[in-house]
Parts: structure tokens; sequence; C-alpha cells
């Protein structure tokens, strides 16, 4: 199932999205993870905005906002560079103390 996040402004259609929360020097902090597709027409907008490591994320179906850092990232190809390729990319995200 499709669920829609919002990172930075920028609207990302993820599939298995997963919240938890995690202990951090005595707070309870919030963490998204989710699987994306990125298009080769996307990669560079993309990857321009995971590279600030800087984020206010919303999740309007879970009704979660919280600013962001990445705790895990992967994509199942570094080059998307040729016209019709598609990566698979995994993104966890903790929210910041």
């Amino acid at each position: 199932m499709q669920e829609k996040i919002i990172i930075n402004d920028m609207e990302i259609s993820a599939f298995n999205v997963r919240t938890d929360s995690v202990n951090k020097n005595g707070k309870e902090l919030t963490k998204v993870s989710f699987d994306f597709k990125v298009t080769h027409e996307d990669y560079h907008d993309v990857t321009v905005l995971l590279y600030e490591n800087d984020f206010v994320v919303k999740v309007p179906g879970k009704n979660l906002e919280f600013p962001a850092a990445i705790s895990s990232y992967s994509t199942s190809i570094t080059n998307l560079y040729e016209p019709g390729t598609v990566g698979d990319f995994k993104l966890e995200l903790t929210e910041k103390e």
C-alpha cells in the first residue's frame, strides 16, 4: 500500500511504511522507515535532498510531523543516469533530539 511522505516539501510515494519510537538519552524519538522508487528523472532532486540530511518529515496518514536526520539509507542502484532506469531506495529517518 502506498502512503504519502513529505520531506522538506518533496512528496514521496512510499511503500512498507513503518513507524517506531526509539529511546535516546532518555527521550522517546519517532522513527519512520519506508521504501520508495526513484526514476532517472527524479534522481538528481532526490539525492540533492538526501545530502542535506536536515529534514522536516510529514506523514499525513499517521498525523506525524517532526525534524529528522537519516539513520539508515540504501539503494538498489547507484547509477540512475541512464533514461528509463528506476532504483529502489530504503530510508530510515529518526527524529532529532
